[in-house]
């Protein structure tokens, strides 16, 4: 799942995006409302965590733009008010979920993990395949009902590739959804995560490489 959030201050805002890395999302960071529009003009979300008082662009302008855009990607917007009459507004300007500060991080990972699921056609909480069960939630992978320990990056690329449900995923959709932006285009690591992916999985192989396209499970 790729994530940006969107927060000015700055020790919030590398706390989240580290919290979120933790539980296997790919995630950018942007700490005013114009690098937010910036970097939604060219890399495609499933979620954003955006703060309402934003310096640059307005929080409020920054929703109200990606929903005129038609944007794909589902908004979880951050404020320091939790009165009822301000949630009705940032929902009123499109955003699909609200939170007010301070917030128990384990609830804030719930919600990117809900409107994740909602970016894309409606999935399954705990996705499965060829005998492969995935639970993002817990963080859990068995085959075969026998727990499978994955890095952060393996547990990734394996949901996304459970996701495709059966259809083959590129080497730069894995990139896009694993990996965060600081990521080279034209480094190896997707082959090598896959090797280690596919040795821990074990036998016999359920991931197809199709060459010059991609991978499918």
């Amino acid at each position: 799942m790729r994530v940006l959030v969107v927060e000015d201050e700055r020790v919030l805002a590398d706390a989240i995006a580290t919290g979120l890395r933790r539980e296997a999302m790919a995630v950018d960071v942007a700490y005013d409302g114009g690098g937010a529009l910036e970097r939604t003009s060219y890399i495609d979300y499933d979620v954003i965590v955006l703060d309402r008082d934003l310096p640059v662009v307005h929080g409020d302008e920054v929703c109200r733009r990606l929903v005129e855009q038609r944007t794909a990607s589902r908004i979880l917007m951050l404020t320091a008010s939790g009165d009822v009459d301000d949630k009705v507004e940032g929902l009123g300007l499109g955003a699909d979920d609200y939170l007010a500060k301070p917030f128990v991080f384990i609830e804030l990972v719930a919600r990117v993990r809900a409107l994740g699921r909602r970016s894309a056609p409606a999935l399954p909480p705990v996705l499965e395949r060829g005998g492969i069960t995935l639970d993002p939630g817990k963080r859990l992978v068995r085959r075969d009902g026998k727990e499978v320990v994955l890095t952060k990056k393996e547990f990734a690329v394996l949901e996304e590739l459970l996701r495709a449900d059966g259809a083959v995923v590129s080497q730069e959709d894995l990139l896009d959804k694993a990996w965060d932006e600081n990521i080279d285009p034209f480094t190896n690591v997707v082959r090598v995560t896959m090797m280690t992916l596919r040795k821990k999985l074990g036998e016999p192989q359920v991931i197809e490489t199709v060459p010059g396209v991609g991978y499918k499970l």
